[in-house]
């Protein structure tokens, strides 16, 4: 992928996406799936851009070489193709957001929370965590979805919209990573929301800093405070 900005005033203008989304060949797929077999980690998250890199062919392959006991993480997203979430089956955590998983399941018309629990099901993930934007995220956990412990909502952490690139990038690494330390999905789903936060009140895709996040979270804190 080749990027072309014209800046101007350190305002962006333009910017051209050259793509070449042909599958991969063979021998990169056996060098990919090679790194991810032979990788001593907690967690593997797949990031689908469907640039030919996920398909058909290849995600069975990358499915199959994760090691045992890998905590396994997947987004799918549609904004210039056609990735589909429920192509993922059995992982432990997906965050799609609610285009994509009405893109997911055809559904164009049930509300959000029938459109999360079809999802689970047909995605037969242990804990999705469904972005809707200003809105917030719903977090889907079990699979008894008549359980009103079975859905909860965070609100959105946003108090000045800046650029919302990389917001759901951000959301999935602290929430993966809190996950490992804690295991607990109210931690990881709110600690997601508010590192989603953090990057949309910055202009472009910059990294998270934990400076940042300590930041949030004591001002959070002083809100709360009612002594």
């Amino acid at each position: 992928m080749n990027k072309n900005a014209i800046t101007v005033g350190g305002y962006r203008l333009l910017k051209v996406d050259t793509l070449d989304n042909r599958s991969i060949s063979d021998n990169i797929l056996g060098e990919m799936i090679d790194a991810v077999a032979n990788t001593d980690t907690q967690a593997v998250v797949y990031s689908d851009f469907r640039h030919g890199v996920f398909n058909r062919r290849t995600i069975p392959e990358f499915i199959r070489a994760l090691r045992p006991g890998v905590y396994k993480v997947a987004d799918s997203q549609v904004a210039s193709r056609w990735g589909n979430i429920t192509d993922f089956e059995g992982f432990d955590l997906i965050t799609p957001n609610e285009r994509e998983a009405r893109f997911a399941l055809g559904d164009q018309d049930s509300g959000v929370r029938p459109l999360a629990s079809q999802l689970y099901d047909k995605a037969g993930c242990r804990l999705l965590m469904l972005k809707l934007g200003e809105r917030g995220m719903l977090v889907c956990r079990n699979g008894n979805h008549e359980a009103l412990d079975s859905f909860y909502v965070i609100d959105s952490f946003v108090d000045r919209l800046v650029d919302p690139v990389g917001a759901g990038d951000a959301l999935l690494a602290y929430s993966t990573l809190a996950m490992l330390v804690t295991g607990n999905d109210a931690i990881a789903g709110v600690l997601g929301a508010i590192a989603a936060a953090c990057e949309c009140e910055v202009d472009g895709n910059a990294p998270v800093s934990a400076e940042a996040m300590h930041q949030r979270l004591d001002l959070i804190a002083k809100h709360l405070d009612f002594g």
